[in-house]
């Protein structure tokens, strides 16, 4: 069968395209093992997650992105040395209630990992329900990374699932260090993607 290259089509979100990068990822989410554990209440929980997206967005660097009309969102951070996705004022204590002290641990566990020399970051990426499988999470990836290959920079993410482990695996990124856990918390794997070598050699030569 001919892939659809048009549904899979990725365009920049700016403006008031950004709230569908949030209704997205919220969807995209709202069963995932870490957020069910993050946000354990199911009638907060989408209130809750879209408290968690917005700093996110609000991030100078940050560049979000929707593929297959508004069926597929990616957030991405283009940091540099030094620079920090997000810390912990970025985020309202209060708004979070009892699941304050879960994203504190997680994020106290995650920092130490997170390089630091310049690279672009990919804190999260969703496809909606009944849409996975269709290649979306793919182009987003391939969209971005091309450019940070052009670029010369590294890419780093968390995966946090098996799956979603699987997909970066085949888009040439590698574990970086051993998995996360915190508490009972569902794993997660720092990955690693260096810049394509031969992008690199170009540009060196330039």
């Amino acid at each position: 069968m001919t892939p659809n290259t048009s549904y899979a089509t990725v365009r920049r979100a700016d403006g008031e395209e950004r709230q569908a990068v949030l209704d997205v990822l919220t969807e995209a989410f709202m069963n995932h093992s870490l957020i069910r554990w993050l946000f354990p209440e199911v009638g907060d929980r989408g209130r809750l997650q879209r408290h968690f997206y917005r700093p996110l967005l609000a991030h100078p660097a940050a560049e979000a992105y929707l593929a297959g009309g508004r069926a597929g969102a990616a957030v991405w951070l283009t940091l540099m040395a030094g620079d920090q996705a997000l810390s912990e004022d970025s985020f309202e204590p209060k708004a979070f209630g009892d699941s304050g002290a879960r994203l504190r641990a997680l994020g106290e566990a995650l920092d130490p990992r997170h390089p630091r020399e310049p690279h672009v970051y990919l804190p999260c990426m969703g496809v909606i329900g009944g849409q996975r499988g269709a290649g979306l999470g793919s182009a987003l990836l391939r969209h971005r990374l091309e450019r940070a290959d052009a670029d010369g920079l590294p890419t780093y993410l968390e995966a946090s699932s098996t799956r979603s482990r699987a997909l970066y695996l085949r888009h040439g990124f590698a574990d970086l260090g051993e998995p996360v856990r915190v508490a009972d918390a569902p794993t997660l794997w720092p990955m690693w993607r260096d810049a394509a070598q031969e992008t690199a050699q170009e540009g060196e030569n330039r």
